[in-house]
């Protein structure tokens, strides 16, 4: 289930995109994602991953992201989450 909400998440996200960032699809794709990680690795060590000190910075951006793209700002949205994202896994 997990992989399944992950790969529609990646999908709406991708088609979101090509569609001039469709706030609706990026929004949709956002949440699948991130519910189908909390499946695949469970919720306890999703937390810890997010929270941990060190990567505070890009966990705000990424969510702060999120927040904005369901807030129906896609374009501004998706940077912040590609720079989070970049910050959590460098």
């Amino acid at each position: 289930i997990g992989v399944g909400l992950v790969a529609f998440g990646l999908f709406f996200l991708i088609f979101g995109v090509l569609l001039y960032f469709d706030s609706v699809l990026l929004a949709f794709g956002n949440i699948l994602f991130l519910s189908g990680l909390v499946f695949i690795i469970g919720f306890r060590r999703t937390f810890t991953f997010f929270f941990q000190r060190p990567k505070m910075k890009g966990t705000s951006f990424f969510l702060g992201g999120v927040v904005i793209v369901l807030m129906r700002w896609p374009l501004l949205g998706m940077l912040l989450e590609a720079y989070g994202f970049i910050n959590l896994f460098r």
